[in-house]
């Protein structure tokens, strides 16, 4: 890829990261044609907490309260980070707050973090060492854990965000990667991700329907906080399509993520990690 590594098939964190592929002519401008526009699997923003939900959280407005302790991936490195910030932004921009009060409400939030790691595993592997009260985190990463007895609770806050990991097919690949691809969205495909803490994005994949029609136990979803109704509807759930000017991130990155580098404005995010004194921990 980019960096020299052998692949036929990615599976990334976000639509961004196959756009820097397509620029260095790895993958076809056209691969986010089809009808799922190029995104192969899907997650929500949720808050992992301690064993019995000590601090009581409920939402994002519990994240900013004094002594509340956050861990959390770097936007900076991570794209699951940026899904993260995303959401705690859109927490209070699309709920009829002005951006001003979400600057300051990010600002808050990254002035509580404690940990700030280079990747999403990173950052769960330091909440499951023991630091902090909240991780944010992906759902499935909280439903895996769980899975593979690394478990920690978690809440869904009423706002959240649609995770949406794209995945694409190398234009030097074997004709191989073209079929994985095909399975990977077809419900069989779909049903592999969905017993591993992932919402589908197939709509004939397990969801709101009957999860026995996919030969699921009765039992549910192993490592869902209710098992029996693993990914429930999420009163306001948001997305980068509906609420940020998608599809893609196109400005909203900018606005949150800039470093400043290219002469443009540093982001709101960017700012408010500098401000918290943790861009380097």
């Amino acid at each position: 890829m980019v960096d020299g590594l052998k692949a036929d098939y990615v599976h990334l964190s976000v639509a961004s990261d196959v756009e820097r592929l397509v620029d260095a002519d790895l993958v076809s401008e056209d691969w986010d044609a089809g009808e799922n526009a190029g995104i192969v699997s899907t997650s929500i923003v949720v808050l992992g907490v301690r064993e019995g939900n000590p601090k009581n959280i409920q939402g994002w407005d519990d994240l900013v309260k004094p002594g509340v302790e956050i861990v959390t991936a770097n936007p900076a490195s991570s794209g699951a980070a940026r899904w993260n910030a995303l959401a705690a932004w859109g927490h209070v921009t699309e709920n009829g707050g002005s951006e001003e009060e979400a600057t300051a409400f990010v600002d808050q939030l990254f002035a509580n973090v404690v940990s700030l790691t280079n990747s999403d595993r990173d950052a769960t592997q330091s909440f499951l060492g023991g630091t902090g009260d909240v991780l944010l985190a992906y759902e499935n990463e909280a439903i895996l854990a769980t899975q593979s007895g690394e478990g920690f609770e978690y809440v869904i806050p009423e706002t959240t965000l649609l995770i949406e990991n794209p995945g694409a097919v190398l234009n030097e690949a074997t004709p191989a990667a073209n079929d994985w691809l095909d399975f990977v969205l077809s419900p069989d495909g779909q049903r592999q991700f969905v017993l591993t803490g992932f919402r589908p994005v197939n709509p004939e994949a397990p969801g709101e329907a009957d999860l026995a029609e996919y030969g699921l136990t009765p039992e549910g979803i192993e490592g869902a906080a209710d098992p029996a109704n693993p990914y429930p509807e999420v009163p306001h759930l948001l997305t980068l399509t509906e609420n940020f000017g998608g599809p893609g991130w196109g400005g909203i990155a900018d606005k949150l993520f800039s470093d400043g580098s290219d002469g443009e404005p540093t982001g709101i995010v960017t700012e408010a990690i500098a401000k918290s004194g943790k861009a380097t921990s």
